[in-house]
């Protein structure tokens, strides 16, 4: 009998050195982008600007991290939805996750930083901000190359000046005997994009194709697994597929470190109007997307199939 390939997301390699804008490499991979998110709302992204020193620089942090005391780590809290500490659940519970909101930013960075240290905690501070910094400019180059596949890049700047930037911290430990091995509920995100990077060797996230196969995500030391969410489903007018994941700790000994940048509209998004033709009318009106989170998270939101096309579907 033959064996069986397994299935797996793209990988687009973005670190080039010929991937500058208007070149036929920028071109091309402008479309594989593209395509990704439309066939499997995600995919891999090679982007080879984090040594390996700095990867265990950023281990460490996030290992002291989830150390603070929890009496600590509950004072993560947001007016917004979905910007604080998550933990402590019965369904869930391998999972834990601490946020910070506009992590791109010193102050945001060094404010979070005090409320876990008081007495401060410069190492962590610093390791924070420099890979904020850098998945925050992967995913301008991301968000650049999917507006110009569509021929939407007009739309660009006004987008990114209003993206508001959310990094988490997650932290999977390893189920004890006769415990679930469910780390995360399959779901998608409510935001237009999420970027992952896996922190330490410890696999376990999912990702659903078209044809509800779960496809198990083994990246590289350098990659980032790019995803679409629900608000970006409804920016392109149902062209791009949210991506559906989910984290499961199968045969895990160890803890499963990660981190997460989401990315929000502080304002209205804009459905663009090149995206509706005669074939496929304009499916949604512009949205606030932090109304979207709110709505998300009411009963009338809970209940429905998509909260997105309940909050804005025309």
């Amino acid at each position: 009998m033959g064996s069986q390939t397994k299935s797996k997301i793209p990988v687009i390699d973005l670190s080039k050195q010929d991937l500058k804008s208007g070149t036929s490499t920028w071109l091309s991979t402008c479309k594989d982008v593209r395509h990704a998110f439309e066939e499997f709302g995600c995919f891999e992204a090679i982007y080879q600007k984090i040594s390996q020193e700095f990867r265990s620089e950023v281990l460490a942090s996030t290992e002291e991290l989830f150390d603070v005391p929890i009496e600590i780590k509950v004072k993560n809290t947001s007016t917004k939805p979905y910007f604080e500490y998550y933990g402590q659940y019965t369904i869930i519970p391998l999972y834990e996750s601490l946020a910070i909101d506009y992590p791109d930013t010193r102050n945001a960075t060094q404010s979070f930083t005090n409320l876990m240290w008081p007495a401060g905690n410069d190492c962590f501070c610093e390791s924070s901000l420099s890979m904020s910094e850098l998945v925050v400019e992967l995913d301008k180059m991301v968000t650049r190359m999917l507006f110009e596949s569509y021929g939407v890049e007009g739309y660009y700047d006004s987008y990114i000046g209003s993206v508001n930037y959310l990094l988490r911290y997650f932290k999977y430990r390893a189920p004890e005997p006769n415990e679930t091995k469910m780390g995360l509920t399959p779901h998608t995100d409510k935001t237009m994009t999420s970027i992952i990077h896996q922190i330490n060797h410890i696999n376990g996230l999912q990702v659903q194709a078209k044809d509800g196969e779960w496809i198990d995500v083994e990246p590289s030391p350098s990659s980032f697994i790019v995803m679409a969410g629900d608000a970006l489903m409804a920016w392109g007018n149902d062209r791009i597929r949210p991506c559906r994941h989910q984290v499961i700790m199968d045969n895990a000994s160890e803890t499963r470190y990660s981190l997460g940048l989401f990315s929000f509209s502080s304002g209205v998004v804009d459905i663009p109007k090149e995206l509706g033709d005669e074939t496929q009318p304009l499916k949604y009106k512009p949205f606030d997307h932090f109304g979207f989170l709110h709505f998300n998270q009411s009963e009338e939101g809970k209940k429905s199939a998509s909260s997105i096309k309940a909050y804005c579907g025309i």
